[in-house]
């Protein structure tokens, strides 16, 4: 009896064995995990269940936490015009880490930014393409391939002529998209033009991650844009454009292909305490009164528009302004060319993406979408740092009913 007892055992233990090896090979294969045996859990914060669409977000695989800061995944850099503002002095600036990162890059530099004028970064890129690495670079036409021939431009044409490869859109619309992938590992965006003005004389903002996954799904959207899948064309991938990294969710959006502002509005209408924003445009009528309804239910509700343009019949100034919002337009001479918005403390919204209908449904953008608090209050110090300078608009201006 004890004989039989130990050989069922043994059975069953095998059987066990080839019930896992099976599992297993199901998981590489398919990425299936049904009983959740070797997909590790996240837990997703309430307050960015709208952003989150399709599959539930994955883990990013990093080192252990013990052997990491939590901050190390990001870096946060904010342009100074006050202080820093001089094109022929790099220290301080972005510019300055922007060139070290190309500097250290070993494989691949993939770039899709609307326009450019920055000839140390031009150096730059030549000397890696010169050393290997591949460099590759989607741009405008008019406001990138066209304007190299103005003055103070030629980075382009210093680029193609040592054999960098850069293609435009060749279209109406803008490929206004601000990002970079280092290595498939890093990516760097924001509201960032490379160029002298966008980097010395205006407000703005960059946002870089390292996480192989978050580089996948740029590089993905860098493929299509360099096959010439701009626009409308340009499929959407967005099911599979949302990760976790050390707790914090993701989200990625790219327009016009993922419908932004459909997604950006209901986290607007989830705001439950206040609304921070730093907008260039903010034309977008449904997402304006999306913000005014949040006012109107008692969340406290602060923004900041830049002067240029925000008086207009567009402008999604007068009606908040005429609602009692709290809201002014920017100090800067030059531009302020944020497009943030900061919900609750801890969802950060950033990228490319004015908040108008061109950017929504004709223009080549991207978005960034996170719910991280540290990573909020460093953009919340910044909103303050503007709001200081800013001043409200002049009630006459604005026709108030």
């Amino acid at each position: 009896m004890a004989q039989k007892t130990k050989k069922s055992k043994s059975t069953a233990s095998i059987l066990a064995i080839i019930f896992f090896v099976i599992l297993g090979g199901v998981f590489l294969v398919t990425g299936n995990d049904p009983l959740g045996i070797f997909t590790p859990e996240e837990i997703t914060p309430t307050s960015v269940v709208a952003v989150v669409e399709g599959d539930a977000p994955t883990v990013e695989q990093s080192q252990p936490v013990a052997t990491r800061a939590a901050e190390d995944w990001y870096q946060i850099y904010f342009t100074d015009p006050n202080t820093i503002n001089d094109p022929e002095n790099l220290a301080g600036s972005i510019p300055e880490n922007l060139i070290e990162r190309i500097n250290n890059a070993k494989q691949v530099i993939h770039i899709a930014a609307f326009e450019f004028n920055l000839t140390p970064v031009a150096e730059a890129l030549i000397a890696a393409h010169e050393r290997g690495v591949d460099v590759r670079w989607v741009t405008d036409d008019e406001h990138g391939i066209d304007s190299d021939e103005e003055d103070g431009h030629g980075q382009f044409a210093m680029l193609k002529d040592a054999g960098i490869q850069v293609k435009d859109d060749q279209r109406g619309a803008l490929m206004h998209n601000k990002f970079i992938i280092f290595d498939n590992q890093t990516v760097w965006t924001g509201s960032t033009n490379l160029t002298v003005n966008g980097n010395f004389h205006n407000n703005n903002n960059v946002i870089v991650i390292q996480s192989t996954r978050l580089a996948a799904i740029y590089e993905l959207e860098f493929d299509e844009l360099w096959a010439g899948e701009f626009g409308p064309r340009s499929p959407s991938t967005v099911e599979r454009q949302s990760l976790t990294i050390n707790g914090t969710p993701i989200q990625v959006l790219f327009a016009p292909e993922d419908k932004v502002m459909e997604k950006l509005v209901p986290i607007i209408e989830e705001a439950q305490h206040n609304i921070r924003f730093m907008a260039f445009s903010f034309t977008y009528v449904d997402l304006g009164e999306a913000v005014m309804a949040r006012a109107e239910a008692g969340v406290d509700v602060k923004g900041i528009f830049e002067t240029r343009g925000s008086q207009t019949e567009y402008s999604e100034l007068p009606a908040m302004h005429c609602a009692g919002l709290a809201v002014r337009q920017d100090g800067n001479p030059q531009t302020f060319h944020h497009k943030v918005i900061i919900i609750d403390d801890e969802i950060v919204i950033t990228g490319s993406l004015n908040f108008s209908n061109n950017a929504d449904s004709s223009n080549d953008e991207n978005v960034i979408i996170l719910a991280n608090s540290d990573i909020a209050a460093q953009y919340l110090a910044e909103f303050d740092r503007r709001w200081a300078e800013a001043q409200a608009p002049d009630a006459a201006d604005m026709n108030c009913k």
